[in-house]
């Protein structure tokens, strides 16, 4: 067992955190402990971390703990890029002041963009939750996370794309999946498994290559490609203009009769750049 805490710059709200991510039930967190266990896989082997905030909001504190010795440094390195560490949220709220989302910022004052917790796990939620309501989407990745995948030590772990690679898009449809949506989801696993499609290579592409090569795939379009490069890279600057809850919270926050179109909202963000994909998280708050 080891131990060890990390200490971050303010503002970083980890209570926020934690009620956005208890939204997903295949997460293990627990509110009131502040604290929340990370499925971490390395070298094919399953690992559970736990994260513990004792800090405050502007003075942010962590203390992360496993049971393996050998894999403490490769795991703080990754609990790091997942919640954010090293991103001063002090630029974003200062930046954000002077815009017309002020008030919103300051409402969800240092809530943080935390990462899904494997860029791979990332792609299938995209996949899965694109076109479907919030709960559905939720309640089907849950589905499929229980048949497919494994648990460890109370924590769930996805299946990996060779699991999926081989399943048949039959038993998928019986989750309740589409016929596309199981079609989408198997195929683009068997691009990974076949190494046809390498997620590792992501991180050193921009996001307009990115954009680029995934579209080819079939079922992949530019929401879910602009959702992974938020969700699974931690892009600074995305906004996902078709995604339907940045609509209705630009809608609500601006007194707007109808739903903004996108030369609308084109309007709205001149002034959120370079911290486009934070605007979208809080704005995702304003209406949760």
């Amino acid at each position: 067992m080891w131990m060890e805490t990390v200490r971050c710059k303010g503002p970083y709200n980890f209570d926020a955190a934690l009620d956005r991510l208890s939204m997903d039930p295949i997460i293990s967190l627990n509110k009131i402990e502040k604290s929340i266990k990370v499925p971490f896989v390395i070298n094919d082997m399953p690992n559970v971390i736990k994260v513990k905030a004792f800090g405050t909001t502007q003075e942010p504190a962590f203390e992360i703990s496993g049971n393996k010795e050998a894999i403490k440094e490769a795991a703080l390195k990754r609990m790091g890029r997942i919640f954010r560490w090293d991103f001063p949220l002090q630029d974003v709220d200062m930046h954000f002041q002077k815009t017309n989302i002020a008030k919103i910022f300051e409402q969800h004052k240092g809530t943080p963009i935390v990462l899904e917790f494997d860029l791979y796990n990332c792609l299938v939620k995209c996949i899965i939750h694109q076109q479907l309501n919030l709960a559905f989407a939720h309640r089907l990745t849950t589905r499929f996370v229980k048949k497919f995948g494994y648990e460890v030590e109370g924590v769930w772990f996805y299946p990996k794309p060779e699991v999926v690679a081989g399943l048949q898009y039959e038993e998928l449809r019986d989750l309740q999946f589409s016929g596309r949506k199981a079609e989408y989801l198997i195929d683009t696993s068997r691009l990974i498994a076949e190494g046809k499609l390498n997620l590792a290579e992501l991180a050193n592409q921009s996001d307009e290559e990115i954009l680029k090569n995934l579209i080819k795939i079939r079922g992949i379009g530019p929401w879910t490609v602009q959702s992974l490069l938020l969700s699974g890279l931690g892009r600074p600057n995305l906004f996902p203009k078709a995604d339907i809850g940045i609509q209705r919270a630009i809608q609500h926050h601006f007194n707007l009769e109808k739903k903004p179109s996108y030369d609308e909202m084109d309007q709205y963000s001149e002034q959120w750049s370079p911290y486009l994909s934070y605007a979208t998280l809080y704005l995702w708050r304003s209406i949760e």
